[in-house]
């Protein structure tokens, strides 16, 4: 039997958890999952990415035109769940994504509008992470201070509570703010910008 110490003991058993469910509402372009990314499709791409960053298994969270992006991409290599729910905001994804990992896994959380994510980011993650804590990628703004972004690495001892905070359009958000003493950024900006790609005139992020 296992006992309360497990996810302690389970380093690089981690479950990626891709964000994929909006409609992509002002981008106007339909649901980002669906976006062209160097001959794909965003979201084929991003979950290949997970993988390729170590992640033990993607679950892929879909919700707005889940029909449509199942018939339009191959994410045979992946875990492919609905969320019915997912107009009432992200954390109702983030609830099921979490879920649907394996309960001794640490979890990261990955959104569907960041192309900028890659291997690499994932892999420094992983490697940074340490036993009951947070784990966020952080990128520099302007003034070069670090801010946290996403992906994000749950250890498996605190998904749970995070679980349960998400709300609305917040995923770990209220968590992370009620325990700031458990969070690690790690810098990756020579990785990426971690920009979201909201507004048509970031369209330029998929070149």
């Amino acid at each position: 039997m296992a006992d309360s110490s497990e996810p302690l003991t389970t380093a690089g058993s981690t479950t990626a958890v891709l964000l994929a469910a909006g409609a992509g509402t002002r981008l106007g372009l339909g649901p980002k999952a669906l976006l062209p990314f160097h001959g794909r499709t965003l979201v084929e791409v991003l979950a290949d990415v997970l993988l390729a960053g170590g992640c033990r298994e993607v679950v892929t969270v879909l919700g707005a035109d889940a029909a449509t992006v199942r018939a339009a991409t191959d994410l045979s290599r992946h875990r492919v769940i609905d969320n019915p729910g997912w107009d009432t905001g992200m954390g109702s994804s983030f609830r099921a994504g979490v879920a649907a990992a394996a309960p001794e896994d640490h979890v990261l959380v990955a959104l569907v509008d960041q192309p900028g994510l890659t291997p690499e980011t994932v892999a420094r993650l992983l490697a940074a992470h340490r036993p009951g804590r947070a784990t966020a990628a952080a990128y520099r703004d302007a003034e070069g201070k670090l801010q946290r972004g996403h992906p994000l690495l749950l250890d498996a001892g605190l998904r749970a509570e995070a679980a349960e905070t998400a709300t609305g359009d917040a995923g770990a958000r209220v968590f992370l703010r009620a325990h700031p003493d458990l969070v690690d950024l790690v810098d990756c900006s020579d990785l990426s910008g971690g920009e979201d790609l909201d507004s048509p005139d970031q369209l330029h992020l998929l070149d």
